[in-house]
């Protein structure tokens, strides 16, 4: 019996269950002939070509409409946000990629096959809008799909590779993501041979592009509920194929309650935590979207998303309404200790070094020699929270320097790493020296 291809994890389904049940289901519509992966091309798309080239040295950062807007996204939409990301100083700590996500083409193709933007949507076009990204010091990216169609039935890239990745190029377009609904098996291949092959044939037509583009692949997010060695696997290659990978499920949208925006938060906190054995420098596990100044996130919770994204060298990608941020979320995704912690050029992923129920204490070495140590209280009510230097892979001294990351405190331990009272759902960052 043939089944549905998979949504787009977690926009069309609500709660894991669900989630699972949708993307764990193997895929049997027919694709195209032309499109149709055969044996010896599934099974190493990178080696034609190698690795992608490393176009995302440290974890890319910017902005991307689909949390907040979902499709209600516009030229406008586009060019306010990005304004605001000038004058709020954003842009200047690292916020420099805008991406435009999906929603934003014509419902069908141009007479000769190419990809159109919505004409109420985008009156200018894309190239105009990638002219006034990059007049403001910006880069411009713009989302695709891997299958027959997009998560919201737009045009999807499949059978067009070729063709899309050089209208790419043609507008000056910086990043591209691909996300990974619709996408259509073949008797005689795997869910996966698939997916690896067609994600495959996007890479090099990117590289053949004319342009250098970070690539940004969703494929990992439809395997998450596929066991732990296939979910891996789909990384590895994931690796080859781009710079930065979309591990599971998305985080929640603006329409979502407080509570659902935050167990979203520490939900992908957790699946993507468990993943930094698979990342390397250059190569980013991406948890999503970072929520700060969404309706219904206090200032811990802001706080306690950016500190472990950064923590965890996530992308920093912004998706809300930057022209309406409070001072609480413009200094939560401004701190530009915390964003240093993320962008270290060491470009490691931290790891949990100690955890319980409602706790999690992470630590992650800096390229100066430092260590980043976050503790989160992911619980209901304040706890203090500790750890042994030796434990947070801290070198043997007399005393260690203790530099919060968030209140700018600085203090001496002579041992233990401690954070007093972290209020619920706080995170305490701390930047720790060795004192000799």
């Amino acid at each position: 019996m043939s089944r549905p291809s998979v949504p787009r994890i977690g926009r069309t389904v609500a709660g894991l269950t669900a989630v699972a049940a949708c993307s764990a289901g193997l895929l049997a519509s027919p694709a195209p002939a032309s499109a149709a992966p055969g044996p010896g091309r599934a099974s190493d798309p990178a080696t034609a070509a190698g690795p992608y080239p490393n176009l995302a040295p440290t974890p890319p950062m910017g902005w991307n409409n689909w949390s907040y807007y979902t499709c209600h996204v516009d030229e406008k939409v586009v060019l306010d946000n990005a304004r605001a990301l000038v004058r709020s100083g954003l842009a200047q700590r690292g916020y420099r990629t805008v991406t435009v996500d999906d929603c934003w083409m014509a419902k069908q193709r141009g007479p000769k096959g190419e990809l159109l933007p919505d004409p109420v949507k985008f009156p200018h076009g894309m190239a105009y809008l990638g002219q006034q990204l990059h007049a403001m010091g910006l880069k411009f990216g713009i989302y695709e799909d891997v299958g027959t169609l997009t998560c919201e039935k737009y045009p999807g890239s499949l059978g067009h590779f070729t063709e899309d990745a050089k209208l790419f190029a043609s507008w000056q377009v910086d990043y591209v993501k691909a996300d990974g609904c619709n996408v259509p098996t073949t008797p005689g291949h795997s869910k996966e041979e698939t997916y690896r092959d067609l994600y495959g044939q996007m890479s090099r037509a990117l590289r053949a592009g004319g342009r250098p583009i970070t690539f940004s692949v969703s494929a990992p997010a439809y395997f998450q509920f596929d066991g732990d060695g296939v979910w891996h696997r789909v990384i590895g290659w994931s690796s080859q194929l781009g710079n930065l990978w979309r591990g599971g499920r998305d985080v929640a949208l603006q329409q979502s309650t407080p509570a659902a925006k935050w167990a979203s938060i520490v939900y992908n906190f957790h699946y993507n935590a468990n993943l930094a054995d698979l990342q390397r420098p250059g190569r980013w596990n991406d948890p999503d979207f970072l929520l700060a100044g969404d309706s219904g996130l206090g200032r811990d919770e802001m706080q306690s998303q950016m500190s472990l994204w950064a923590m965890m060298a996530a992308p920093l990608i912004s998706s809300t309404d930057l022209g309406k941020l409070s001072p609480e979320a413009l200094a939560v995704l401004g701190n530009a200790h915390v964003i240093a912690v993320d962008q270290d050029p060491l470009g490691v992923q931290g790891r949990i070094v100690a955890q319980d129920d409602h706790s999690a204490v992470l630590a992650k070495p800096l390229q100066n020699g430092d260590r980043a140590v976050a503790l989160f209280n992911s619980g209901d009510t304040p706890r203090t929270l500790s750890v042994t230097a030796g434990a947070a892979g801290l070198p043997e001294a007399s005393s260690y320097r203790l530099h919060d990351l968030v209140t700018g405190h600085r203090r001496h331990s002579d041992g233990d790493i401690v954070a007093r009272d972290v209020p619920a759902h706080g995170t305490v960052l701390y930047r720790v020296t060795p004192a000799d």
